[in-house]
């Protein structure tokens, strides 16, 4: 069954789609298509930041360092991610932003997959 089968490298395949590795953004044929969850490779460069807060939230959210400092900010709570391997998860309704203190890699794991989620382009 190659059909059902997806082998490639995260930070290759990142790059085609925001960082964005599986979700219902993916076409239905590709195995990496789900309606269930979203994964995301992360890499960003020191300073990089989501200047505007995601409100309305609607999904769990895990989010995993790889490397780097990473820096999550919550309402009314600040949470540092500075050793490999260190997690926040946030649930539904939690508003959130971040910022790479240092060059960073995260893996973001979101459920469910809901349409209309893309960030708009900085102008």
């Amino acid at each position: 069954m190659t059909d059902s089968v997806y082998v490639g490298n995260a930070g290759k395949d990142a790059a085609l789609d925001r960082g964005w590795l599986l979700g219902h953004f993916q076409d239905a044929s590709d195995p990496r298509h789900s309606e269930d969850v979203e994964i995301k490779w992360g890499v960003h460069p020191r300073g990089d930041e989501r200047a505007q807060w995601v409100t309305g939230e609607e999904r769990t959210a895990l989010l995993v360092l790889i490397s780097g400092r990473f820096r999550v900010e919550l309402p009314g709570r600040s949470v540092l991610l500075a050793e490999q391997g260190d997690y926040v998860v946030w649930g539904r309704g939690v508003d959130h932003s971040w910022f790479a203190e240092e060059e960073s890699v995260v893996l973001t794991v979101r459920w469910p997959s809901l349409p209309g989620y893309k960030a708009t382009e900085a102008v």
